[in-house]
């Protein structure tokens, strides 16, 4: 019996084969199609990536030349970083100066007595104050660690606290203002003043009201200092006197008065007084005119009634010694004022205006001082003489009530010395001393620090490094594009692997396309362009600071990969462009030719101009990628039209091949049928 046959399903005459052979013919158009459309899209990514490349040359070109150029950009550096740093801005000027750090500012930093773990702090309004902030909190009483959480949370940038565990099943608070300065001291008001007390964090202050010293003569010190000017008498305790209270210092006198112990021992005492300057006639006169040489008198005469006898000359053999004539310099000084410190050391106290002010007022905080033994004055003036008032001492803590018992800082004042000029502020961060300078206090200078303002040259060096980087890059992305030259893939040895393999996909896509070597002509003919932008420059090529495609003046065998536009870079050279050529390497890529303050020339300028004709909107690479879309999308309805042609057509010659194998079957089983009637008739016969 004939098996069962489905046209179109058991293929009984190869049929499906028969048509996807067909098909494959018909197809090739569509292949073809599809081939054009991946070319299409490979070329648009390439010119995506060449955009994305160009830009960032832009990118790289633009902070060469534009306002923000690294080679004005300015570094400090400090002799002694751990005290003293300093930031300066674009426009500071190039210099070097000396900076003394007394002290930094500080803030009031206080501690309790050590307290109980389960210290409960009590319940109430709590006001603290620093300067003109303040802070109040309504506390509802609890432990020591809530209370400081409390603080933290609401302290509002006024007040810091911290729990510090002192022994064991001890503990001790500590509070501390935010801001320093000696004008931002803590003040606990409330019941923080109540607690404050309590805690044994501040006790009642001791006045030190109407307390004087200095105005008896068995106080002064002597002082001498001989002096190292031609004519001028030493420093002498000599040349001062006390006259009711008021200590009158002589020019060229000086004298030195102790600090009593129960006030230098208070950190919250100031000593005030008043130095008076008065102008006198300058004793160089009367010393220049005493320093004459010898003269030997006349015989001289007598007369008695109009008779004249003349004496005989002398006949001494005595010549005068030949004086030789030196004249005493006036001295003007403006350093009148010094404290003494515990280990012996004078520290001036900078009195500028003194001369000019007339009556000066001095007051002078022990906690800036700290380690003050006494307070000295040296007149070193001829022409000025001074006269002090009695130093009086006051208690700042008296104004309070209280003074800390446990301070780990008290507030005070940042003060330095710029240039031997005394400069007081609050804080540690000073920016109106020196223009366009930050300082940036940290600690005490043991000696004077020295701080240089210079050029950033490491700055600049790195953006000329990036600027080689990026356009080596996309001289190598051209090469590739324009070339079909293996051996360029295989010189980049900075490659992986992955984006070798890609680059071999790209290899020689553009060869017919001059767009690219366009762009590389043009770059390589700005490059290598001189720039004379003034008479004076020493500067005017980019191959004279160390950079160009031979600049290490390689002279070993040929090498194709050395004539392919990479530039390169002679560091030592370009270090020594920086260093002595600055301000001319920085006119090399961007100078103002008419002088109106716009750039409108250089290397940097030329090339960004060059390239924004290609990357901008509406450039050569944007209607390149316009025209690709364009083809690609004709490209895709192409395919789109070609895949329901050849859908069709598979249809058609699926249904007509099925029909073809239906009446073959047909016709086979007929041709089984008569077979089947004869062998029946055949065996009847018999």
């Amino acid at each position: 019996m004939a098996g069962l046959n489905i046209p179109g399903v058991t293929d009984q005459y190869k049929t499906n084969e028969t048509v996807e052979k067909l098909m494959q013919i018909e197809r090739a158009p569509l292949t073809r199609e599809q081939k054009q459309l991946d070319q299409y899209k490979a070329e648009k990514d390439a010119w995506r990536e060449v955009n994305t490349q160009l830009n960032s040359l832009r990118e790289s070109i633009k902070t060469l030349y534009s306002y923000e150029n690294p080679f004005n950009n300015k570094i400090c550096t400090s002799s002694d970083e751990f005290a003293i740093t300093a930031q300066a801005t674009r426009s500071a000027e190039d210099q070097t100066f000396k900076i003394d750090v007394i002290q930094k500012a500080t803030a009031d930093r206080f501690l309790t007595d050590e307290l109980p773990s389960d210290y409960q702090v009590p319940a109430g309004n709590y006001i603290f104050k620093v300067g003109t902030k303040q802070v109040s909190i309504n506390w509802k009483g609890g432990t020591l660690k809530s209370f400081s959480d409390a603080l933290n949370k609401r302290g509002n940038n006024v007040i810091k606290s911290m729990v510090i565990g002192a022994s064991a099943n001890k503990k001790t608070l500590l509070i501390e203002a935010v801001d320093t300065g000696k004008e931002n001291k803590l003040i606990f008001e409330g019941k923080a003043k109540d607690f404050a007390f309590s805690s044994g964090m501040i006790s009642a202050a001791k006045s030190s009201k109407n307390v004087t010293f200095g105005t008896n003569p068995n106080e002064l010190q002597n002082v001498y200092q001989q002096s190292d000017k031609a004519g001028i008498p030493a420093l002498s305790s000599t040349k001062t006197k006390i006259t009711n209270g008021v200590i009158h210092v002589e020019p060229r006198g000086a004298f030195q008065v102790a600090v009593p112990d129960n006030i230098k021992n208070n950190r919250s005492n100031h000593i005030t007084f008043t130095i008076n300057a008065n102008k006198i006639e300058d004793i160089t006169e009367a010393i220049n005119k005493g320093d004459e040489s010898p003269v030997i008198p006349d015989a001289g005469f007598a007369e008695y009634e109009g008779i004249i006898v003349r004496n005989s000359p002398s006949d001494s053999q005595y010549q005068p010694p030949v004086v030789e004539q030196t004249t005493a310099e006036p001295v003007l000084s403006r350093n009148i004022l010094y404290a003494v410190m515990s280990d012996g050391s004078e520290r001036l106290i900078s009195t500028p205006d003194i001369l000019n002010k007339g009556e000066s007022s001095f007051d002078l905080s022990i906690a800036e001082y700290e380690g003050i033994t006494g307070i000295k004055i040296k007149n070193e003036n001829t022409g000025y003489s001074f006269d002090v008032s009695a130093f009086s001492v006051y208690d700042t803590a008296s104004n309070l009530g209280y003074t800390p018992n446990h301070p780990i800082e008290e507030s005070g004042d940042c003060i330095i010395k710029y240039e031997g000029i005394t400069i007081v502020r609050p804080t540690n961060d000073i920016d109106d001393v020196v223009p366009e300078i930050t300082l940036n206090v940290h600690e005490r200078t043991e000696r004077t620090a020295t701080i240089t303002v210079k050029p950033d040259k490491e700055a600049s060096k790195n953006a000329l490094i990036e600027f080689v980087g990026k356009y080596n890059q996309i001289v190598a992305k051209i090469n590739v594009l324009s070339q079909n030259k293996p051996e360029i893939i295989d010189e980049l040895d900075y490659l992986s692997d992955t984006e070798r393999d890609k680059l071999k996909t790209q290899l020689g896509m553009f060869n017919s396309d001059f767009s690219l070597t366009s762009i590389k002509s043009n770059m390589q003919s700005i490059l290598s362009s001189s720039y004379k932008f003034s008479e004076y420059s020493t500067i005017n090529l980019l191959a004279q600071i160390g950079i160009a495609t031979n600049a290490t003046g390689y002279s070993g065998s040929y090498s194709q990969s050395r004539l392919r536009g990479y530039l390169e870079i002679d560091e030592k050279k370009l270090d020594a462009a920086l260093t002595n050529n600055l301000d001319d390497i920085k006119k090399l890529f961007g100078y103002d030719t008419d002088g109106d303050l716009i750039i409108d020339d250089g290397i940097a300028f030329k090339l960004d101009k060059q390239l924004s004709a290609y990357t901008q909107t509406g450039g050569i690479i944007a209607l390149k990628v316009s025209t690709l879309d364009t083809k690609i999308k004709s490209s895709e309805k192409n395919i789109s039209k070609l895949e329901d042609q050849l859908n069709a057509k598979e249809a058609e010659l699926r249904r007509k091949y099925s029909q073809m194998e239906g009446s073959l079957n047909s016709l086979e089983g007929q041709q089984t049928t008569i077979n089947n009637f004869n062998r029946r008739n055949n065996n009847n016969n018999y």
